[in-house]
């Protein structure tokens, strides 16, 4: 076998993990301060980390964040288990995503994570047999949560009995998000959370 020089093996050690092979992880940056210690933007290549974090308290903070959305579309019981297909679903989502806007997609997911996750919710407090709402605020691990489950939910309910496949929708419910469009399932829902929370206060 010929051996490598020494500028060659430099050169493949210097060469930018990108996800798929496509896109950059370095020049996305989490404008929100109170989510950017729970958005992971480690370099990976295919996000499947076969669940290390699993028993690890806050173990998920430190999992891909594009990892964390494809893990959410295997939820509902007909396609959970199915990581293959949910990383080809985020693939073509991402190449759609990038065709339509022209930008990195990674930075699209995480605008759109920082546009649908609520800061506010409501709690149930039961005092004197009399059970009444409380406006609380949410932790930024759940904020995470809730925004990406909210994301997966509305690209699945547009899918469903419509001629657009899983991947179209979830490249719209991506792009509405991140430019912050009500008619985006995700921002809709954070803004109805808030607005009961408002009313609980």
């Amino acid at each position: 076998m010929r051996s490598l020089s020494k500028e060659q093996t430099a050169k493949e050690e210097t060469k930018e993990v990108k996800l798929f092979g496509k896109w950059s992880f370095s020049e996305v940056e989490v404008k929100d301060l109170g989510l950017k210690r729970y958005v992971c933007l480690k370099p990976v290549f295919i996000p499947h980390s076969m669940g290390r974090h699993e028993h690890k308290r806050f173990g998920k903070a430190e999992v891909n964040i594009v990892e964390r959305l494809i893990n959410n579309l295997m939820h509902p019981g007909r396609n959970a288990g199915k990581k293959a297909k949910a990383i080809n679903i985020v693939k073509n989502a991402f190449e759609i995503i990038n065709l339509r806007t022209g930008k990195n997609p990674i930075e699209v997911l995480v605008r759109a994570i920082e546009n649908s996750a609520p800061c506010e919710d409501t709690t149930r407090i039961a005092y004197g047999g009399i059970v009444y709402h409380l406006s609380v605020d949410i932790s930024p691990q759940r904020r995470i949560d809730l925004a990406l489950r909210t994301i997966c939910e509305g690209a699945r309910t547009a899918a469903m009995h419509s001629p657009r496949s899983i991947a179209e929708c979830l490249a719209e419910e991506l792009i509405l998000a991140a430019n912050h469009d009500m008619k985006s399932y995700a921002v809709s829902k954070r803004h109805e959370l808030e607005r009961i929370a408002q009313a609980s206060r």
